[in-house]
């Protein structure tokens, strides 16, 4: 069996790293021959609550799960990571202006771009999912200059993943069928997601989503929208934010960047 392969996801006592944790644990992310130890960041408020989920990881029994280090120090939780998965940032909440936002995020991504410089292993793929995801990558790659470029992303695999769906249902195919939607901006409702160059296979061909769908009003209106507003519309239901559906795509981008894409698939980040 390989040596254990050190992952780092922060905001670990929140919603998304609650499902998120369990995926990574059990060999979805890495492969089913690939041990793991999970270090485990959050801020000292939460350790009693990230307390709770160490017990139920070691009560899940997992095989590939060879440790756990919980912690409020990102010098401790950033050691020898190979990937990091950067969950934890500042929500806006009622009242804020963005400004501040930006500003209560640079602080907590500066500390781990620097944490990450410092500590990581320069290899490492850094897998930003705290919005606004696209600037806190640019601010933790700039705190973490010995770290290249490259390797840090922004997470827009759930928009992806979402209009996969939309399609996959319009069609009436397996969501599988359906390659390569692309999705152009933020994750935000300003995004445009873009099946210009998506396919499906339908019986053993490869056919070009706006000839599957054979409505281009619906993908240029419903679809469009949709997608956008996917978000809001869970919380209206839920009356909480996506988060087994962001913790798998974060699963599935990651995946994606360690092993490869499936044939025919590709990978687009920012």
């Amino acid at each position: 069996m390989a040596e254990p392969l050190r992952v780092v996801i922060t905001g670990a006592a929140g919603q998304i790293a609650y499902s998120l944790l369990y995926m990574v644990a059990k060999g979805d992310v890495f492969g089913p021959n690939q041990p793991i130890i999970l270090h485990l960041l959050d801020i000292p408020f939460m350790m009693g609550v990230l307390e709770g989920v160490v017990m139920e990881l070691s009560d899940c029994a997992l095989p590939l799960l060879h440790g756990v280090i919980p912690t409020d120090d990102p010098n401790v939780a950033f050691k020898d990571v190979s990937a990091a998965f950067l969950v934890g940032a500042m929500p806006r909440k009622q009242g804020m202006e963005r400004k501040d936002l930006l500003g209560a995020n640079v602080k907590i991504f500066k500390v781990q771009g620097e944490a990450l410089d410092k500590y990581a292993k320069k290899d490492v793929k850094v897998l930003v999912v705290g919005n606004p995801a696209n600037t806190n990558a640019l601010i933790c790659s700039r705190y973490a200059p010995s770290i290249p470029k490259e390797n840090f992303t922004a997470m827009t695999r759930l928009d992806q993943n979402r209009a996969q769906a939309q399609i996959a249902s319009r069609v009436g195919v397996p969501v599988q069928q359906v390659s390569n939607v692309i999705i152009w901006g933020n994750h935000s409702s300003t995004q445009f997601p873009d099946a210009a160059h998506a396919t499906v296979s339908i019986d053993g061909k490869s056919i070009p989503v706006p000839e599957a769908v054979k409505d281009c009003d619906w993908l240029g209106s419903v679809f469009v929208e949709t997608v956008q507003k996917r978000g809001a519309a869970v919380i209206a239901a839920r009356k909480m934010s996506s988060a087994m559906s962001a913790a798998k795509a974060a699963s599935d981008h990651m995946r994606d960047w360690f092993l490869g894409t499936a044939p025919g698939n590709h990978m687009f980040y920012l």
